[in-house]
């Protein structure tokens, strides 16, 4: 970090001095010649210190000082003080100044104090990125330096009560960041509706998030409230947005402008207090560029945007994934420890990833349900992970694994309920029972 410097002062002797000295000691300088002037840089940028004359026309240091403490995420302000002005220096500190010099000012003490002061910022850069990386990591797996930049992002914005929109993939967890943003919201002991706009059809999709009144349409032989109404003081996600049709597009950015609603059926509007958060892998620029997207909405759904990359973007993601699912997998199917040849290792990381981490999940999950004695071998590894399929491999032992693997997933989401994954797998209990005895699956 190459620290950035504001300093403000009506005498440009001073700040010319001060930009030497601190240019030296390699730190980018701005300044300004005054309270309202350094006010209006600070909205326009932002400064890890700022070095402040105590006696200035206007906003005077003391005024600045109390402007900048009231803002979030504010920087470290030095007080430069006439000599013999202690008490004031005092009365700045009290006010939150890190510190302060006097004129006329030795350079090695001046030095001394600043260099001080951006430890410090660095050591609270460090702490909030710490922070951010521990909250991010309750909910989701990561190594690479940019998740721990989206970490730093879900970390800041997640207190302030703006609409994001997630971009990425399929398969590399957007809701799981939406559910860290939530974690980290005011709002997140409020309710967190999901709604995935390709799962409703058009017609339907109005009424499941807005309400309906009873008798609204063929059907509707009760009210609903809708998911907005749900949602209400809370926070909503609205998944793969850019399915929306036009007519529901239109609906949706009323409710983002007025923050009210009009229910299917209904003549009055109501109020709703709803955080949005919406999640989409398509390009919506280019979906406004063919008129398949309205633009106005989009500006109102983007004010922040979180893009989640691919996993062959983020590489160092792989492993720490691998040994999460491998856990994950062998405690869900009670096989033990699962150990990895070097070879077998190598195969994984190196493998091509196009579903992202959902393909990596669902390739350890079949591998571990398909593991023997906490190894995995042959039949475990199949043919999906990159050519890894070993020669010689059989149609029929790729049968086999594949027949194994749905048994063993379907058991385990059915809780080992024999007779419900049966059902499910569409056999009969004596069928299934015998499937699991020829695969050792118990």
């Amino acid at each position: 970090m190459r620290p950035r410097v504001l300093v403000v002062d009506d005498d440009a002797g001073v700040r010319y001095t001060l930009r030497e000295i601190l240019e030296d000691g390699d730190m980018e300088v701005a300044e300004a010649e005054s309270g309202e002037q350094a006010l209006a840089w600070l909205e326009a940028n932002t400064a890890h210190l700022v070095i402040c004359d105590l006696a200035m026309p206007g906003i005077d240091g003391m005024g600045l000082l109390e402007r900048i403490r009231a803002g979030s995420d504010s920087p470290e302000v030095i007080m430069i003080t006439a000599h013999g002005s202690e008490r004031h220096a005092v009365e700045a500190m009290k006010l939150g100044a890190y510190d302060y010099f006097a004129k006329p000012f030795d350079i090695d003490a001046v030095m001394r104090v600043i260099e001080r002061a951006v430890q410090w910022v660095r050591l609270d850069q460090e702490c909030e990125a710490l922070r951010a990386e521990l909250h991010l990591a309750r909910h989701m797996v990561f190594a690479s330096d940019a998740m721990r930049k989206l970490a730093l992002m879900v970390h800041r914005v997640a207190p302030r009560d703006v609409t994001v929109m997630i971009t990425g993939p399929s398969g590399t967890g957007k809701e799981l960041l939406a559910e860290a943003i939530v974690d980290g919201s005011t709002r997140r002991d409020r309710p967190f509706v999901r709604f995935n706009c390709a799962a409703v059809p058009g017609e339907l999709a109005e009424a499941e998030l807005f309400g309906h009144s009873r008798g609204a349409f063929t059907g509707a032989t009760t009210a609903r409230p809708g998911l907005f109404r749900e949602a209400d003081s809370g926070t909503i996600l609205l998944d793969e947005v850019g399915e929306l049709g036009a007519g529901l597009q239109a609906k949706l950015l009323r409710v983002l402008q007025q923050g009210a609603l009009r229910p299917v059926g209904e003549a009055q509007e109501r109020e709703v207090d709803v955080r949005v958060l919406a999640a989409t892998n398509r390009d919506l620029e280019q979906e406004v560029a063919a008129g398949r997207f309205r633009e106005d909405l989009l500006y109102r759904l983007d004010v922040v945007r979180m893009h989640i990359p691919p996993l062959a973007e983020r590489i160092d993601d792989v492993e720490p994934l691998c040994d999460h699912f491998l856990r994950k997998y062998a405690e869900r199917f009670g096989t033990g420890p699962i150990q990895l040849t070097k070879e077998i290792r190598s195969k994984i990381l190196t493998a091509a990833y196009p579903g992202n981490v959902r393909e990596l999940e669902h390739r350890i999950e079949r591998m571990v349900a398909l593991s023997s004695g906490g190894h995995i071998d042959e039949l475990g590894l199949g043919e999906p992970v990159q050519g890894a399929a070993p020669e010689g491999l059989s149609l029929k032992s790729r049968v086999a694994a594949f027949e194994r693997g749905l048994i063993a997933n379907e058991l385990a989401r059915c809780g080992q309920n024999r007779s419900e994954a049966a059902r499910r797998l569409g056999v009969s209990r004596v069928t299934l029972l015998d499937k699991m005895k020829k695969y050792d699956l118990r």
